[in-house]
């Protein structure tokens, strides 16, 4: 874990940091954002002491960084910049292995370690690894630049802007492979950008900053829904979460307390409740447990002349469902692929939790455009 504690960082009389708090766990991606001149890129290069702040305490695991030798630290983490770093002279072998060589890996395994480095970011090493930087592209040279961060295992991978130079379509190649490389490898990563798209991608925490202030620090889904304040809510864009609809849930739109029956209830008692609250489902629950059993549908009834049998003889006990973690998406093809016009919501031991209606579905997407025009 990272931690920093009071940290704060004057230039000629310029606090450009002021008072950060932070807390970075183990194995997680966090971005920091921010606009120009926020101080997001100086609390990077704090980590590994390129800056030293002016007072506070930056902690690796319980120990202060200061504590370490300094070549030893920067060896222990991976650096990845926008320009890439890549030096001019050196093929891309020598720059992969450069570090490693330092710290005298034995050679099987520093050319092992290379050509797994160069097929983990999608480079062919038999034609890649003898050549120079200018004789690559801008987004090949940067997957080297990720290339050799990772090459001595560091447990602290720092990234400052690294595809923020590139064209969008490889920038967004770029940002798969990240995630994709974070899912396998779970190093701890942080990661400057001012591009909030960016930041929903591919980080687990997003630190919003300004005026050398954390604003705000929390989950991707928590700062789309629950901006800390005015300015956070300009920053994310008001109308941003529907670029993102994984992280509108079944949860956050769902009608909390669905009318419901029993499996002792006659039919008759069943279609008065759905006359009367003008409804065509009607979920079946266990009394005590508020398990759900089943559904109740008109179509069910109409074949029974006897208004006295009880829902459990009529209920249907196949029928889609939602989970409180599922997202809208999921929601959508559920109602769609169902001709539902409502789906219940259970947790996981089965306890029924809400209802997601078409009229539900329906309301939550057209906000968006609601939120556009006042906008």
């Amino acid at each position: 874990m990272i931690e920093f504690k009071g940290i704060t960082k004057s230039f000629k009389g310029n606090e450009v940091l002021k008072g950060i708090n932070l807390e970075i766990q183990t194995g997680h991606l966090v971005a920091i954002i921010g606009g120009s001149g926020c101080g997001k890129t100086t609390l990077l290069k704090m980590i590994n002491l390129l800056i030293h702040p002016t007072s506070g305490e930056i902690l690796i695991d319980g120990e202060d960084i200061t504590k370490y030798d300094v070549i030893k630290l920067r060896r222990r983490m991976g650096y990845v910049i926008q320009q890439t770093g890549l030096f001019p002279h050196m093929t891309i072998r020598e720059n992969i292995q450069l570090i490693s060589k330092l710290e005298k890996v034995e050679p099987k395994k520093l050319e092992d370690t290379t050509i797994q480095m160069m097929n983990m970011v999608g480079l062919d090493p038999s034609v890649y690894l003898d050549r120079y930087p200018t004789e690559l592209s801008g987004g090949q040279q940067q997957r080297v630049g990720v290339a050799r961060a990772f090459a001595t295992d560091p447990e602290i991978i720092l990234m400052d802007e690294p595809f923020s130079a590139l064209d969008p379509m490889t920038r967004s190649d770029l940002q798969d492979e990240l995630v994709g490389l974070q899912s396998k490898l779970g190093k701890t990563i942080v990661f400057v950008t001012h591009d909030m798209d960016e930041a929903i991608k591919i980080a687990d925490m997003i630190c919003i900053m300004k005026d050398g202030k954390i604003l705000q620090y929390d989950t991707p889904e928590n700062i789309l829904k629950n901006p800390a304040d005015e300015y956070v809510s300009n920053f994310v864009g008001k109308n941003r979460i529907w670029a993102s609809p994984e992280y509108i849930k079944v949860k956050d739109i769902m009608i909390e307390r669905p009318i419901t029956t029993t499996k002792e209830a006659s039919i008759m008692n069943c279609i008065e409740k759905m006359r009367y609250n003008k409804i065509d489902s009607l979920p079946v629950i266990d009394m005590k447990s508020r398990k759900l059993l089943g559904i109740v549908k008109p179509k069910n009834i109409r074949k029974q002349k006897d208004k006295t049998i009880k829902a459990l003889a009529v209920m249907e006990k196949n029928f889609p469902k939602l989970y409180l973690e599922d997202n809208i998406t999921s929601a959508l093809k559920v109602v769609n692929d169902s001709h539902s016009s409502a789906v219940p919501v259970i947790d996981e031991d089965g306890i029924l939790k809400g209802l997601i209606t078409k009229s539900s579905l329906v309301t939550t997407l057209s906000q968006q455009y609601i939120d556009v025009e006042v906008d």
